[in-house]
């Protein structure tokens, strides 16, 4: 059975180390800042001049004022610190980011990633996003596997305009956990229910199964 968005952000928080400064992306990146493992501690930035991000908000106690770079209202926690978007960038183009999560339209199996424009559609825009695929240590792209068509969003190639070249390092989509290596794909894990077979059949890059594929624990 697929995973949930929230089943994904929770998987992808296993990959958080203590100390880490994590940049989140809009769309299911944000739902890990629920899942910080405990005794892990970590620095979540946003590139809207936040340092020190806390889980979303109780329904009820959301502060207008306080909002991620996606707009959503958020918390914050004890030592968080507001500063303008040119120090959060020089942040981010400097290498502090350890690690950022992103959400993508498509990703190649050499780590291209697409995540920012479909021709002839309104999107959101580029965002931070050209920043961070050009600065972060490692990039985890969390994602649906397929469209809403069934097609797959694991390619040989991207088709729609490029974010990034070869910087995505894994794959957390709603079938299981990837590798991006020089020979493409490398599922390392498969999420509760979901069959080798299937996978192998959505997925239409480059794919090659871990011999010690194991269950997703979500």
């Amino acid at each position: 059975m697929a995973l949930t968005k929230e089943q994904i952000a929770k998987r992808i928080a296993q990959e958080l180390q203590d100390g880490f400064y994590v940049n989140l992306g809009i769309g299911i990146p944000t739902l890990v800042a629920n899942y910080i493992p405990e005794g892990i501690e970590v620095e979540l930035q946003s590139e809207n001049g936040l340092l020190g991000m806390g889980p979303f908000p109780i329904t009820g106690e959301e502060d207008a004022d306080l909002i991620n770079a996606g707009k959503q209202t958020i918390t914050t926690l004890a030592g968080s610190v507001f500063f303008d978007s040119a120090m959060s960038f020089g942040m981010i183009r400097a290498g502090k980011v350890d690690l950022t999560v992103l959400g993508a339209m498509e990703v190649a199996d050499n780590g291209d990633i697409a995540n920012w424009k479909v021709p002839g559609k309104m999107v959101k825009g580029m965002g931070g996003a050209m920043d961070l695929v050009a600065s972060a240590k490692n990039i985890i792209v969390a994602m649906q596997h397929t469209d809403k068509a069934g097609n797959s969003k694991l390619l040989k190639s991207c088709s729609l305009p490029i974010t990034g070249r070869a910087c995505v390092k894994k794959i957390v989509s709603d079938l299981g956990v990837f590798d991006i290596t020089e020979n493409g794909f490398v599922c390392i894990e498969h999420a509760p229910g979901v069959s080798i077979e299937e996978i192998k059949a959505k997925t239409a890059g480059r794919l090659s199964i871990h011999a010690s594929i194991k269950e997703m624990n979500v």
